[in-house]
């Protein structure tokens, strides 16, 4: 399903200023010296006027909604000569590829993964029957590489795609009429029964059909029902379900999912079975299902757990069971701040489980799970080069030096982190409600000053999706320089219940819990925080930002609107358009106030978040704001890229250069080598 989110989140550093104008004081940051810049882009006007419940109101670059006019080419070329410049002076000029080189050098040439088997199949030999068997035989059979990403994203960074040709004609299957739904296909893990899922993002409706008689057609499991999900897999004649849908008929939905089962057959699917609740202090948020395991995926206190429980199920569960009743395997995971990443894991005949954890301060570990044995075996580790030499080494010295940088082990079986050189701890913070919001801090034992160390806090909030903590190794570059990054998980993300806490009217639930952590999507987050409190941040960088989200929400003839309306609100009823109103960050900027400078990235080709959200905020800043300040606003546009900018890792490390270089020179912070 598309969604309006950026790649990273959206950031800001958490320290305040007094007004930049009258700033005086030697540590603040200041504004760059005009002089050394040219002028930014002035956009033109034309006038235009939006009407909605009465109201009407002013958007004089509403003309940069049409991608193909010539002017708006042109301002985005400007825009894009005067980031570079601001950025480029960086540092005496050279910062931003100071950043780059730092980042590139810590990649390894190439990135794999450990295989995975999928069942019996094998790829045929290509030196012939005879010359396999004597590799086998000799144990010297080498893989054969079907793919190679790094060799793709090289060559051009986006996908491929091939039509599949068959001359058996079709035939229509299943039809939605709602625009509001979007439609997963897929089979069963077992390949017995075909899925259709028609789904909202807070509401389902699921149908099936046998694959081996697929012209008898699909059945219903459940009709739809408002703000209930369901998720289906099929195990040994019955179908397990994963739902938040009434117990009984006059229930509201739960709190969160839980698992129930039916048998496999069209007449007796409407007699549920609920097998297990998770417990008081826990939510279900996934499952995957094997021949001999289901795998449940828990989160519990802010924490996941994944746990294994054998199949088939074959208690009595006539009434519902504790978790615990069933005697899972809770599979064993580094620390309580791992972001944790099932693998493909296709294969329904086997005992193995595979995960990707990773945590700020771990590199991401592949392990695989045997479910059977309960044992697990760390396959791989990401390799970081270039780190500091006084890492040090734990446990035996049997592997490469990089390996033993990263203290991975794979005999002891051991977890292996980066702890001893970087703090990470979570806390939580009181928002304006009384509820409190998990932050997790991570920073540089070495390098961190306390009370002098400058600090960006990263938030998302929305879709329900979690912020992203996992280990990213360009982040060393700004903590060996002394900085604190912290991530803010705002209501909007998370579960279900989280989640739902931070949409439509709720969604300054979102605004509010960030700025209570400082004291768009992600972009949306930290562009309403920046109005309602422009003195709370030093600097801010909006990636990929949705902002003009007023008029955005207006406008049904655009892709992703009215999906989300379910997220944001619907627009056409008063009460929804007065919240949204109250929060849009292009519609509440404040005239001859002092922002703090904020480069704000956009992608000429995103059809999620139109590239003139960016352009239009920014162009309004410099209209109305403070003149002084608003020339550290700057616009940075992909004139190639869609939502997710451009593949290749190192395309990726000369991005995140930029951000860094900006941030570095807005607070006057750009002469600061590594520690």
């Amino acid at each position: 399903m598309l969604r309006r989110r950026p790649r990273p989140a959206a950031f800001l550093r958490l320290f305040a200023t007094s007004c930049r104008r009258s700033s005086l004081h030697p540590s603040q940051p200041q504004l760059p010296n005009p002089a050394a810049l040219p002028p930014p882009p002035v956009a033109k006007k034309v006038p235009f006027t939006v009407s909605a419940h009465g109201r009407s109101w002013s958007d004089p670059y509403h003309w940069m909604r049409d991608t193909a006019a010539l002017d708006l080419a042109a301002l985005l070329a400007a825009e894009n000569a005067y980031a570079d410049a601001f950025v480029g002076s960086a540092g005496g000029g050279g910062l931003r590829a100071r950043l780059a080189a730092e980042m590139r050098a810590r990649l390894p040439p190439s990135a794999a993964t450990p295989p995975q088997p999928w069942g019996p199949w094998k790829l045929k030999p290509s030196h012939g029957l005879a010359q396999a068997l004597l590799d086998y035989l000799s144990g010297s059979e080498k893989e054969q590489v079907l793919l190679d990403w790094n060799e793709v994203a090289e060559k051009n960074g986006r996908a491929f795609c091939k039509k599949l040709q068959s001359d058996e004609a079709g035939f229509l299957v299943f039809t939605e009429e709602d625009v509001n739904c979007c439609v997963d296909i897929t089979s069963t893990k077992d390949f017995k029964y075909m899925t259709v899922n028609s789904n909202t993002r807070t509401s389902s409706e699921v149908f099936v059909m046998e694959s081996d008689n697929v012209r008898e057609g699909l059945w219903p499991i459940r009709k739809r029902a408002d703000k209930v999900q369901y998720f289906l897999e099929h195990h040994n004649g019955f179908f397990y379900i994963l739902t938040n849908a009434p117990v009984n008929d006059t229930e509201m939905t739960t709190e969160g999912y839980y698992l129930a089962r039916c048998q496999a057959e069209k007449s007796l699917v409407d007699r549920w079975q609920i097998v297990t609740f998770p417990g008081s202090d826990c939510t279900i948020q996934d499952m995957d299902i094997f021949h001999g395991n289901l795998v449940l995926f828990l989160q519990k206190n802010g924490t996941p757990l994944f746990c294994s429980i054998n199949m088939p199920i074959d208690v009595d569960v006539q009434e519902p069971k504790e978790l615990n009743d069933l005697n899972p395997w809770y599979l064993p995971i580094p620390s309580n701040m791992c972001s944790i990443i099932p693998g493909s894991n296709n294969d329904f005949m086997s005992s193995t489980y595979r995960l990707v954890v990773s945590s700020p301060v771990i590199p991401d570990l592949t392990v695989d799970y045997d479910l059977r044995k309960r044992t697990f075996t760390i396959l791989h580790q990401e390799e970081v080069t270039s780190l500091s030499a006084n890492l040090g080494t734990v446990g035996k010295s049997n592997v490469s030096s990089i390996q033993q940088n990263l203290q991975l082990v794979e005999t002891s079986q051991s977890w292996s982190d980066l702890s001893k050189l970087y703090s990470c701890k979570r806390i939580e913070v009181i928002s304006h409600d009384g509820v409190l919001i998990p932050l997790v801090i991570l920073y540089s034992r070495e390098a961190h000053r306390y009370g002098e160390s400058p600090g960006i806090l990263y938030g998302y909030g929305a879709y329900g999706e979690d912020l992203d903590k996992s280990w990213c190794s360009e982040r060393l570059s700004l903590l060996s320089r002394g900085w604190v990054l912290a991530f803010a998980d705002v209501r909007g993300g998370g579960d279900l219940s989280w989640h739902q806490a931070g949409t439509k009217a709720n969604k300054i639930n979102s605004i509010q819990d960030f700025a209570a952590c400082g004291s768009s999507a992600g972009g949306l987050l930290v562009g309403a925080v920046i109005n309602m409190l422009p003195d709370l941040f030093s600097a801010a960088v909006l990636k990929v930002p949705f902002l003009d989200i007023c008029n955005t929400m207006l406008d049904p003839t655009l892709p992703l609107t009215v999906l989300d309306y379910e997220e944001f609100g619907d627009p056409n009823i008063p009460a929804e358009f007065e919240a949204i109103c109250s929060y849009s960050p292009y519609d509440n900027l404040s005239p001859g106030v002092c922002y703090p400078p904020v480069l704000v990235t956009a992608s000429f080709n995103d059809t999620r978040v139109g590239i003139w959200e960016a352009a239009k905020w920014v162009a309004k800043v410099r209209d109305i704001t403070c003149i002084s300040c608003s020339q550290s606003v700057i616009l940075k546009t992909n004139m190639q890229s869609g939502h997710f900018g451009e593949g290749g890792r190192f395309m990726h490390c000369d991005e995140t250069a930029f951000d860094y270089a900006f941030l570095m020179k807005a607070l006057r912070l750009d002469d600061i080598t590594t520690a």
